[in-house]
């Protein structure tokens, strides 16, 4: 087995705030521009949280600061004084102009938007990056077509023949090649059902996925289904802006979806537990992809950015998807919920998130064997 390589931890956390402190502040700068176009003051715009380690104030009164603990940040409000944003008594009591520029002010829809543009911002902000390396080298275009077959593989039992289109595994249509090592590589040791059109005869076939562990020059392994194929043939086409910033949607919509199917998978007891990953296990990829060059460090950056602004619009409560429930609520109810209700959730959110770090902090330490074993 060749050496393992490792990026030091200097460089690891060179790379960690590389990835995370750009991110970050781009999904508070998508919150906060939003809120100024519709007239909403900032009074504190932070990239961390906890003690203030540098800052200033602009001329608008907003204060710009990083602080202590580097996981996050914040945009807040001018009247956002508890964490269910509701109206309070002190609120209620600033003058009708000042209250005016405050988030609560805002109709619904307004407060909604505000608080979507953080995950879209991350999520427009890795479409540009895939969307941008289409356009500088071109889209990869590989027709689902089979033209080798490893002799024994999961592909040959199943029947497939050089030269068979596949059109659709597990019901899900496949439109390039790509598509196939995706759905089959996310199934490992899972029965698989493909479509193939062969000639003009459309055939059903069978098989399970073959599992296949994976390892990189770091040492990380990664189990993943194999069928055993490869493709017929493949074209680099130079594509304009417009077909770019499409192809790197595609891309979005398909990390997505496999991070949506992975945490299925967990859930369902498919795949490990040990496979989620927090901080550390965030810092320790940052740092072997600055070693391994730019392109897979700023492919790795879109990844994070999709990660993030994904993570954040799930309807949990203290995340931006949280709020966005409650509004939906309120859209339906005609009111707000009740604001003991809000804060509640909002405790039990912060509980559950905090709980979750401190899972993912422990698995990613003993992912990384720094007790041995």
């Amino acid at each position: 087995m060749p050496p393992i390589e490792s990026p030091g931890i200097l460089t690891t956390l060179l790379a960690f705030v590389l990835v995370l402190g750009p991110l970050v502040f781009i999904h508070e700068l998508g919150h906060y521009l939003v809120g100024r176009w519709f007239g909403v003051k900032a009074d504190v715009f932070s990239i961390g949280f906890g003690k203030e380690l540098a800052g200033w104030t602009d001329k608008r009164g907003t204060r710009w600061k990083l602080s202590a603990l580097p996981l996050g940040g914040y945009v807040q409000f001018a009247g956002d004084m508890n964490p269910a944003s509701q109206p309070s008594p002190e609120w209620l009591s600033l003058p009708a102009e000042e209250r005016n520029r405050t988030f609560q002010a805002k109709p619904l829809w307004q407060r909604s938007l505000i608080v979507l543009a953080g995950p879209v911002t991350n999520l427009v902000f890795a479409v540009l990056i895939l969307g941008g390396f289409t356009l500088a080298y071109g889209k990869v275009v590989v027709p689902p077509v089979v033209g080798e077959i490893q002799a024994g593989s999961a592909a040959d039992r199943a029947g497939i023949k050089i030269g068979d289109r596949i059109v659709a595994i597990r019901g899900h249509e496949m439109d390039s090649f790509l598509d196939v090592r995706l759905e089959v590589g996310q199934n490992p040791g899972e029965p698989l059902d493909i479509v193939v059109l062969r000639g003009e005869q459309r055939l059903n076939l069978a098989t399970s996925a073959s599992v296949k562990i994976e390892s990189d020059r770091f040492g990380n392994t990664q189990k993943i289904g194999f069928l055993g194929i490869g493709p017929k043939s493949f074209e680099i086409v130079r594509v304009g802006p417009i077909d770019a910033a499409v192809d790197g949607v595609r891309q979005t919509g398909s990390i997505i979806s496999m991070m949506v199917n992975g945490i299925g998978q967990i859930i369902s007891g498919k795949r490990e537990v040990k496979e989620l990953g927090g901080p550390i296990k965030i810092a320790k990829y940052s740092g072997e992809q600055l070693v391994s060059g730019w392109q897979p460090f700023v492919t790795f950056v879109a990844l994070i950015s999709i990660n993030l602004g994904f993570i954040n619009l799930l309807p949990i409560p203290v995340l931006d998807g949280g709020h966005l429930a409650f509004y939906a609520a309120e859209a339906i109810r005609r009111k707000p919920v009740g604001q003991r209700g809000q804060e509640w959730a909002f405790r039990t959110g912060l509980a559950l998130v905090m709980a979750l770090m401190l899972f993912v902090t422990i698995n990613d330490v003993a992912s990384l064997k720094v007790f041995g074993g």
